[in-house]
């Protein structure tokens, strides 16, 4: 059995250590967001105008989660695919973000827009939405409330499993198959 590598900073510096094909346990916030949710931050980015959440060191997860039950903290909170957020990649990267989580491949673009920022791609687990939101200790709506399940939250998550998919030197998972 390996090691776990649990990683609980969300500093540039920390994130420069991992490497692809890594196994982690992530402890920390993340901002999810999909489809809508970006294009309205790259429009807000494209106006010049103040965002509603500062990406700078931050992580944002490609995930809608389902409204909660009664006792829950968070419906079933399963990565989207991110190759739909390719076009997203590159303003969000300019404003410090620091990760992206999601499900599968990435462009070749982004894994050099990773490389150029020091980034990092992270995979979760598909299919385990169900599972996976028992890693949040909690939730709450940050902005564009109107979108639903797509709003901006933030989660606080305790050892939520992560594969490093690209890391900072652009480094890939999938490379054999590119």
């Amino acid at each position: 059995m390996s090691k776990r590598n649990y990683l609980k900073k969300t500093t540039r510096t920390a994130f420069l250590q991992l490497k692809a094909g890594q196994h982690i346990l992530f402890s920390g916030i993340f901002y999810t967001a999909r489809d809508q949710a970006h294009q309205r931050l790259v429009n807000l980015i494209s106006a010049n105008k103040k965002l509603p959440v500062n990406l700078e060191n931050k992580i944002v997860y490609y995930c809608g989660p389902t409204t909660a039950r009664s006792n829950q903290i968070i419906g079933s909170c399963g990565p989207t695919t991110s190759l739909r957020m390719d076009k997203f990649v590159e303003p969000l990267l300019k404003k410090g973000l620091l990760a992206m989580v999601g499900k599968g491949r990435r462009n070749k673009q982004v894994r050099t827009l990773i490389k150029k920022h020091k980034g990092v791609y992270f995979v979760a687990p598909s299919g385990c939405g169900a599972l996976l939101h028992k890693s949040v200790l909690s939730a709450k709506t940050i902005c564009f409330n109107d979108l639903g399940p797509e709003s901006i939250q933030e989660i606080t998550v305790r050892d939520f499993p992560l594969i490093v998919a690209i890391d900072s030197s652009g480094k890939s998972i999938y490379e054999d198959t590119e």
